[in-house]
């Protein structure tokens, strides 16, 4: 079952085009992920999806209803969960506020993923419970912004560059995360620099070159494609 869809989508930056007729899918249970240099189109993609920026045209569909353009507490409600690149926590908050304003069932009245399941997962966070978002490290900070979307059980979970700038322990400590996240049925969507890593965590990947798609297939054919990676993500 088809559980995200892009359809052609247009977007632009005033009078610059961006996206140019990107198409998708993400079948429910699965992860996807998408590869790019900077400035191809990645987070202008899911900005889109998630209703912040304006497809000029296209059509997004969840789970076959048309969401396109929807507002982003829409999208949010639905099912999907989003970690923006620079986490977007509330700095004024505790970890325990930044986690329990968050907390609400799933679309389908889930409920798996609880305050405590989340300090579980992220034992560090347990133990900075009064601490303010500006205290924390920027890893403690990637684990608040992955928790509090956990809270609002998801049925996808958005990673918008979430390793980036981070230790090389903490590094590992989230893609760790990320798998085990994947192992509960939760779709995902990662963006990350790390194309090896990005492609041996998912189950198929898109290309973007200036917001067009110009290779997708499964994750593992990808990765053994030492000359496609090195034309479009090589240095």
């Amino acid at each position: 079952m088809t559980m995200l869809k892009l359809d052609g989508i247009n977007t632009y930056y005033g009078e610059s085009h961006i996206l140019r007729g990107v198409s998708l899918e993400l079948p429910a249970g699965s992860a996807l992920g998408l590869l790019g240099r900077n400035g191809m189109g990645k987070t202008t993609l899911i900005r889109t999806l998630m209703g912040y920026v304006r497809a000029a045209s296209g059509r997004i569909t969840w789970n076959g209803r048309d969401v396109t353009n929807q507002p982003p507490e829409r999208i949010a409600r639905l099912g999907v969960g989003y970690v923006p690149e620079g986490r977007g926590i509330f700095p004024n908050l505790s970890v325990r506020e930044n986690l329990v304003m968050a907390a609400r069932p799933g679309p389908d009245g889930s409920t798996a993923w609880t305050f405590e399941r989340v300090l579980q997962t992220f034992p560090r966070l347990a133990e900075r419970l009064s601490h303010g978002g500006q205290q924390l490290s920027g890893g403690e900070q990637q684990m608040l912004a992955i928790g509090r979307a956990l809270m609002t059980n998801p049925q996808l979970l958005i990673l918008d560059e979430a390793t980036e700038g981070l230790a090389p322990l903490v590094v590992a400590e989230i893609w760790r995360v990320i798998a085990q996240v994947r192992t509960t049925g939760i779709s995902t969507l990662i963006v990350d620099r790390n194309h090896h890593a990005v492609l041996s965590h998912t189950d198929r990947a898109v290309l973007l070159e200036k917001g067009l798609v110009v290779a997708a297939g499964a994750s593992r054919a990808l990765a053994g494609d030492d000359a496609l990676l090195a034309r479009y993500l090589g240095v």
